[in-house]
C-alpha cells in the first residue's frame, strides 16, 4: 500500500508516513489485541498468569514463524480456518441445546440481571437494544448514525487498504483466484452472528454473575479487570460446555488461528519496516541485512505490544471490540479517503494527500491521547469526562474524521498544480488501461520484449483450458558455499530465514519485462469463472441485505 501511493504522487514523504502509521496501528490493535486475547484464552483454560500466558504464546509463534514464511502462514491459516469453523459450529449446537433454543436464548439473556450490582445504577442490565442494528442517534453503545456512516467507513478501511489483507491479495495467483478470496471471505463474515454474537449471549445467559458482572470488585476478582468481564464470555463457554476431547481441539484450534494471524503481522510489519523504512536509510542494503533487521524489529514490535497490554484490558469499559473500533476510528478514515480519492481523481495531487493525512493524524491522535489518558468511569462513578469526548461516539467521529480529510484534501489539491497525467498511467480508475506514449516507454518496452530470451533460463506460460492461469519463472540461481560457514552463522541464518543460494541480479529492463508478462497473465480471466464470482457477489449482498432487514 505505501508502494501505491509512491507511484501515485510519486512522493517518498507519503510512502514513509503509511508505512509507520500502519505499524502503529499494528502495534495498538492486531498485535496488542491478538496476544491480549491469546493470553485470555490460556489464563481461563490453564489458570496461569497474564504475562505468564503472553511469553508462552509468543515463544510458541517465534517458533513458527521462524520455520514458515508467508507461504506457511496462508497454508496454516486455510487449514485452522477449516477447524475453528467446525469447532465453533459444534459449540454454537451444544450451546443452543444447553440454553433450550433461540426463543429461550432471547428471554434469558435478557433476565440476566446479576445477583449483586451498583444500586442507582443501570450496570449490569442487558440493552434492550440488543437484537436490533438501528438503535436510536443517542445510544451510547451502537447509534444507528454510527452503524451506517461509522462503521462502512471501517469496514472499508480495514478490508481494502489494510497491508496484512492486501499482501494476500497480492498473492493470489491471479485475479480470478483473488477476487474469489475476497468473496469467500464475505461469505465467512457471515458466521460471527451464528458463531459468536449468540454464543456470547448465552454465555451472559448461562453466567450472569461472572460474565455479566456489575460491581468492579466482583469483576475484578472474576477476571481481573473491574471495567467487566465480557471478555471471558467465549472462552468461558468453551470450558463449561464442550466435553473434554472437543474442548482440548477447540482451544487448540483458538490459539493456534492466533497464532497464524500473529505471524502474519510479523510478516506485514517486518515487510513494511524494511522495505518502506530501512530501504530509505540503507539504499544498498542486501537482502541478508533486510532479513536481520525484519527479524529484530518483530522482536522490538512485540515488546512495544506487551507494555501496552494493560490499556488494552482497561480501554472503551474494558471490552475488547470496542477498543479494536474505536482505535480504527481514529486513524483508519485518513487513509481511506486518501486512497479513494487517489484512485477515484486524476487532479488529487501530492499536496493535497499529504495535507489531508497531516489533518487526519492531528485530529485521530488528538482524539485517541484524550480517550487513553482520561479512561472511562466504573459502574457507580460519575461522568467526569469533557462532553465533546463522553457525548461524541467514535463511530461519530470516525465518519467526522472522513469528511474533514475528504474536504482538506479536495481543496488543496484544486488550489495547488496537477500532476503530470502521464505520471497517473494505470494508477487511476480513469486511467486504468490507458498506454502511456512518453519516447522512453516505448523505448523500454521493445528493449524489453527483445532480450526476453536471454532473461529467463526457462519460461512457462500456458492457459489450459482457458479454465487456470498458470505460470512460473525460473532464474538462475548460484549456490553459495555453505559449507564453509561457521555454525553460529548457519544458525543465525537460518533464524532469518536466509538460504544459500543467490538469485542473480538481473538489469531494470530484464526485470520489467518479467513483471509485465506476468501480470498480463494474472489479470487474464475466464468469463465463465467470471459469472459464477459475480452470481456469488450478487447471492452474498442479498443474504446481508436480509440479516439487515430482519434485525433492523
Amino acid at each position: 500500500m505505501p508502494e501505491y501511493l509512491k507511484k501515485r504522487f510519486g512522493s517518498q514523504r507519503l510512502q514513509v508516513y503509511l508505512a509507520v502509521q500502519s505499524l502503529i496501528l499494528f502495534a495498538f490493535t492486531k498485535l496488542s489485541a491478538e496476544i491480549f486475547a491469546g493470553a485470555i484464552i490460556i489464563k481461563e483454560t490453564m489458570g496461569w498468569n497474564l504475562y505468564v500466558s503472553v511469553l508462552i504464546l509468543l515463544a510458541a509463534t517465534a517458533l513458527y514463524t521462524v520455520i514458515g514464511g508467508l507461504a506457511a502462514v496462508i497454508y496454516t491459516d486455510a487449514l485452522q480456518t477449516v477447524v475453528l469453523i467446525v469447532g465453533a459450529i459444534i459449540l454454537f449446537i451444544i450451546s443452543m441445546i444447553d440454553i433450550g433454543g433461540y426463543e429461550s436464548m432471547v428471554d434469558l439473556y435478557f433476565q440476566a440481571k446479576p445477583n449483586i450490582t451498583v444500586a442507582n445504577t443501570s450496570c449490569g442490565i442487558p440493552d434492550p437494544n440488543a437484537l436490533h442494528i438501528f438503535r436510536p442517534a443517542s445510544d451510547s453503545n451502537y447509534p444507528w448514525t454510527g452503524i451506517v456512516f461509522g462503521v462502512n467507513i471501517l469496514s472499508a478501511w480495514y478490508f481494502c487498504t489494510d497491508q496484512v489483507l492486501v499482501q494476500r491479495t497480492l498473492a493470489a495467483k491471479n485475479t480470478i483466484h483473488a477476487k474469489g478470496g475476497g468473496i469467500l471471505a464475505a461469505y465467512l463474515k457471515i458466521l460471527p452472528m451464528f458463531l459468536m454474537v449468540w454464543p456470547g449471549m448465552i454465555s451472559r445467559a448461562l453466567y450472569k454473575d461472572t460474565v455479566g458482572c456489575a460491581d468492579p470488585t466482583i469483576c475484578e476478582e472474576v477476571c481481573g479487570n473491574p471495567s467487566g468481564c465480557s471478555n471471558i464470555a467465549y472462552p468461558k463457554l468453551v470450558m463449561n460446555l464442550m466435553p473434554d476431547g472437543l474442548r482440548g481441539l477447540m482451544v487448540a484450534a483458538l490459539l493456534a488461528a492466533l497464532m497464524c494471524s500473529l505471524t502474519s503481522v510479523f510478516n506485514s510489519g517486518s515487510t513494511l519496516f524494511t522495505i518502506d523504512i530501512w530501504k530509505r536509510i540503507r539504499k544498498n542494503a542486501s537482502d541478508r541485512e533486510l532479513m536481520i533487521v525484519g527479524r529484530l524489529f518483530v522482536i522490538i514490535f512485540v515488546g512495544f505490544s506487551i507494555v501496552w497490554l494493560p490499556v488494552v484490558g482497561k480501554a472503551q469499559d474494558g471490552q475488547l471490540f470496542n477498543y479494536l473500533q474505536s482505535i480504527a476510528s481514529y486513524m483508519g478514515p485518513p487513509v481511506l479517503a486518501c486512497f479513494i480519492l487517489a484512485i477515484a481523481s486524476t487532479r488529487i495531487n501530492e499536496k493535497g494527500a499529504f495535507w489531508g493525512l497531516m489533518t487526519g493524524l492531528v485530529l485521530g491522535v488528538a482524539r485517541m491521547i484524550a480517550d487513553f489518558a482520561l479512561g472511562s468511569p466504573v459502574c457507580g462513578e460519575e461522568e467526569y469526562r469533557p462532553a465533546i469526548i463522553a457525548n461524541f461516539h467514535y463511530l461519530h467521529y470516525a465518519a467526522f474524521l472522513f469528511a474533514t480529510c475528504l474536504i482538506v484534501t479536495v481543496v488543496v489539491s484544486l488550489l495547488t498544480k496537477p500532476q503530470d497525467p502521464e505520471k497517473l498511467v494505470n494508477l487511476t480508475w480513469h486511467t486504468r488501461t490507458r498506454e502511456s506514449h512518453t519516447r522512453n516507454q516505448e523505448k523500454d518496452f521493445k528493449l524489453a520484449e527483445k532480450d526476453t530470451s536471454s532473461v529467463l533460463e526457462h519460461e512457462e506460460l500456458s492457459d489450459p483450458g482457458d479454465n487456470d492461469v498458470s505460470m512460473t519463472v525460473d532464474v538462475k540461481t548460484v549456490e553459495a558455499p555453505i559449507s564453509s560457514q561457521s555454525i553460529g552463522k548457519r544458525i543465525l541464518y537460518f533464524i532469518c530465514g536466509i538460504t544459500g543460494n543467490k538469485e542473480e541480479q538481473l538489469t531494470q529492463e530484464e526485470q520489467d519485462n518479467i513483471d509485465r508478462k506476468l501480470a498480463n497473465l494474472a489479470t487474464k480471466e475466464d468469463p465463465f469463472w467470471r459469472r459464477v464470482l459475480n452470481v456469488n457477489v450478487v447471492i452474498c449482498m442479498g443474504v446481508g441485505a436480509f440479516f439487515i432487514a430482519y434485525f433492523h
